[in-house]
This record gives structure tokens, sequence and C-alpha cells, in this order.
């Protein structure tokens, strides 16, 4: 069991080839008990982004705050507050922030079961 704030989870910079001003806290992990999902919140940064990349495991993205794009094989898809997604395993994606001035925030949920 664990009820904290966010802001108690460790905010890390996304230090992955191709991504630029992007933060992950890894809010729930296998280290709090949670055998099957990991929950994690982004911050990207005004016109930042996560990296364009592929992985043979799932996401579930909700968004928070703020307005940008999943380019998602090549196609893009805006994303607003209360956007839900779903990524592919295995598709290339990228969630880009498309605002000069706010953040994009959202959670991605991702299986421990990678295979």
């Amino acid at each position: 069991m664990k009820v904290v704030s966010y802001k108690d989870v460790k905010e890390l910079y996304v230090d992955m080839e191709g991504a630029k001003d992007a933060y992950i806290r890894w809010l729930i992990t296998s280290d709090d008990g949670a055998p099957n999902f990991a929950m994690r919140l982004f911050r990207v940064l005004p016109l930042g982004y996560t990296p364009y990349h592929s992985h043979p495991y799932e996401h579930e993205v909700f968004v928070l705050e703020g307005e940008g794009k999943l380019v998602f094989e090549g196609e893009e898809y805006p994303l607003k507050p209360g956007s839900v997604a779903y990524v592919d395993p295995d598709k290339r994606h990228q969630f880009v922030n498309t605002s000069k001035e706010k953040e994009l925030r959202f959670i991605c949920v991702i299986p421990y079961n990678r295979k």
C-alpha cells in the first residue's frame, strides 16, 4: 500500500537520445509492491518532447494538462487535457509539447511483463 503526494516522488530528467526538456516521476513501481504495472508522470517543458522510439510493450496515457501531440508511426494526433491514448507495442511514438508557454503533463502506465 502506498499513499503519497506525487511531489514526494523524485523527478528525473528523461536522459535518452532524442529527448528534449522531458521529466519523469515513477509514481508506483514494483518497489511499492505493484506486481503488474508501473505508473509514471511525465512533464514536458514548452516545445520539448520525448524520444521517437519503440519497444515491445504498450502504454496507456491520460493527459492532465497542456497541449501537444502524439506522433505515432509518422501520424500526428492532438493531445489536450482529458485526452486518452493507447500506444501499441513495437510502434514508433513520441509525445511533443506544442505550446511555447505551458507544460504538457500526462500519466503513462506500462506493464512489467515487457516481452
